[in-house]
């Protein structure tokens, strides 16, 4: 079925949109990528925005509502997949185009990864396929779009976790592709790596009533020292032991951040192994006293990440599911996973969530 049968109607065609085939169509468009590429088409543009504008998040927020609540409002597959992409959409461009030009806004919203807006309240993948109609009605053929390299990476992670027990369901949404990355600063990655392995060390300590190793002393981490969250200093004063035990994982969530930048004492090839601590410090003490060393810091190249992301989010569904079950998956440690997965989730700004604070941050699977 062409775009234009799928548009503006055919017996077995998705239902049509208001405007007639002889008059422009206005399109609002949902891009998830960082870089809106060129709308290199006949059109007339009715407006454009990008995260920086205060407006947009709220629109997405009442957009999502939208979404939500059409017909019955139940959970379904292509539901879930629609929210997430409305989660993770940084541009949102406007425009008027004409019936013959709808072939080429296809292909560029391929290329945005975008979801279209339609006047009759349907929301349509780039080829026009109904992924939600007013009513709540869909395609059961349409399909979201999602970056190549991010569908690729699923496919990768679902052959290495092909193991477990659970398995990761395939139809899972792929991660994050490159082109709709927006890492943290490296500078601020060191910063926070050095203070969860303060709050972690005073958990251990704490907790145990044992005395604070390196990490922990203000005088030996003064970087970690002054980066720690507002929570994290509640934390550390309101001496709750309860506390101590959740902090002292943060270990695993600093030892994710520091494999991002480069540490060679830190590890996350193996989801069943503890962070070696002693290692770590040993690799960031000189950074730890120095102000000016996080400015030289340097990030992995993204792809890696990106792969860890997508491995992580697996694998804490895989450890939740289990849980359900009250049973363990064997190769996984639940507590390294979702270190991991929290920790990588603030680092790739994971749903839009980069400016949310590091107490903030969701990992939903």
């Amino acid at each position: 079925m062409n775009l234009l049968k799928r548009l503006f109607g055919r017996a077995d065609a998705a239902p049509a949109a208001e405007a007639p085939p002889d008059e422009p169509l206005l399109v609002n468009a949902y891009a998830t990528v960082r870089d809106l590429p060129a709308l290199a088409f006949p059109h007339e543009p009715n407006g454009r925005r990008d995260l920086s504008d205060p407006a947009l998040q709220p629109h997405l927020d009442g957009f999502i509502g939208y979404v939500m609540g059409r017909g019955d409002g139940q959970m379904t597959a292509l539901r879930y997949h629609l929210w997430r992409h409305l989660q993770r959409v940084r541009n949102h461009v406007s425009f008027a185009v004409a019936a013959p030009d709808l072939p080429r806004v296809e292909a560029w919203a391929l290329a945005a990864n975008a979801v279209l807006f339609l006047p009759d309240g349907s929301v349509r993948a780039p080829d026009m396929a109904l992924l939600m109609s007013a009513a709540g009605e869909t395609d059961p053929a349409a399909r979201l779009p999602y970056p190549p390299d991010a569908v690729a990476r699923r496919a990768r992670t679902l052959e290495r976790l092909g193991n477990l027990d659970p398995k990761p369901p395939a139809g899972m949404p792929p991660a994050l592709g490159e082109a709709e990355l927006a890492l943290r600063p490296p500078a601020e990655v060191l910063r926070r790596a050095l203070a969860l392995l303060y709050i972690a060390a005073w958990g251990q300590a704490f907790g145990a009533g044992t005395t604070l190793i390196a990490p922990g002393q203000r005088a030996l981490n003064p970087t970690g020292f002054a980066s720690l969250s507002p929570a994290e200093r509640a934390r550390i004063e309101a001496a709750d032991l309860r506390d101590a035990a959740a902090a002292s994982w943060r270990y695993e969530a600093a030892n994710t951040l520091l494999w991002a930048l480069g540490a060679s004492a830190a590890r996350i090839a193996d989801s069943d192994a503890a962070a070696d601590v002693d290692a770590l410090w040993r690799a960031v003490a000189p950074l730890a006293q120095d102000a000016g060393a996080a400015d030289v810091a340097r990030l992995r190249p993204p792809g890696e990440i990106l792969e860890a992301l997508d491995r992580a989010w697996r694998e804490h569904w895989v450890v939740r599911q289990a849980r359900q079950k009250g049973v363990a998956p064997a190769g996984l440690n639940g507590d390294v996973v979702a270190e991991r997965h929290v920790a990588l989730n603030w680092l790739t700004g994971f749903q839009n969530d980069r400016d949310t604070p590091w107490d903030a941050i969701d990992t939903p699977t």
